[in-house]
């Protein structure tokens, strides 16, 4: 299907999201279609930017990015310390060439102005990027091994072995990587789901991002979810710890939290 095309005035912005610097989305609305539900989607809806999820899982190309880039880098440059792609869509959209193409030529230019990046995917990180800034970071997210996870609430994103593999492969090439376990599920939602053995499968990663499942009233018919996340937590604090990588325990997921958190990111 032929993806859609709009213009727009504006690209780069900066968050308040947790670990956040500097965003960039240069697509709209995401064909992976997360059921968790995702919180993108439901903003979407809340301000009338979409009515359904079909709409939703159409991508909206920002066709005139790089033109807005080449005004916005002059006049943010001094203020960044790193871009992040994204946090409402998905950079590398599994099965669309002509969103991935664009990324590429987005990083391409944010490192040719000294400015890093950060990107995060459910899809498949192009080998090409070992040929970018070494300063770079990616990540993918997984938060599941089980097919009927992937099946129920990830059901476009690239399956779990090609994630994994097209980061290890960065991540081997010398890039620092990282996964984010979230939106981490109660066991109610997804039974056969360890949090050990996703540990030992992202093992290779530089470092691990953990939060909990929210939205979904599954999480609420599980008896003592907050106890359930806690363990969790400690869980990947301990491992994190003794195998001598970074973590980041998202807002809300632990009993007591600090809402002060540091950038999950190196600074240029």
């Amino acid at each position: 299907m032929k993806i859609k095309k709009k213009k727009r005035t504006s690209l780069l912005y900066q968050t308040n999201v947790e670990y956040g610097d500097w965003c960039l989305n240069h697509i709209e609305n995401c064909a992976h279609g997360c059921k968790y539900p995702c919180y993108a989607m439901m903003m979407a809806k809340r301000f009338g930017r979409i009515k359904s999820y079909d709409e939703w899982i159409n991508p909206i190309l920002v066709e005139n990015s790089l033109e807005i880039l080449d005004k916005e880098i002059p006049k943010y440059k001094d203020k960044i310390n790193f871009v992040h792609l994204c946090f409402t869509t998905d950079p590398f959209m599994y099965k669309y060439p002509e969103v991935v193409e664009l990324t590429l030529k987005i990083i391409k230019k944010l490192n040719e102005n000294d400015i890093k990046i950060t990107a995060l995917t459910k899809g498949v990180l192009p080998e090409i990027l070992k040929n970018f800034s070494p300063e770079n970071e990616y990540g993918v997210t997984l938060v599941s091994l089980t097919e009927h996870f992937k099946t129920n609430y990830e059901p476009y994103a690239a399956p779990f072995e090609e994630r994994l593999k097209s980061l290890k492969h960065l991540h081997e090439a010398g890039f620092r990587t990282w996964v984010s376990i979230e939106p981490y599920p109660t066991p109610n939602i997804d039974p056969e789901n360890k949090i050990d053995a996703l540990l030992d499968i992202v093992s290779f990663a530089d470092k691990i991002v953990f939060g909990r499942m929210n939205y979904n009233p599954e999480i609420n018919n599980f008896k003592d979810a907050r106890r359930f996340f806690e363990e969790c937590s400690q869980k990947v604090i301990k491992f994190c710890e003794q195998n001598n990588k970074e973590h980041h325990i998202k807002f809300g997921t632990r009993y007591f939290d600090n809402k002060n958190t540091q950038t999950l990111f190196n600074k240029k």
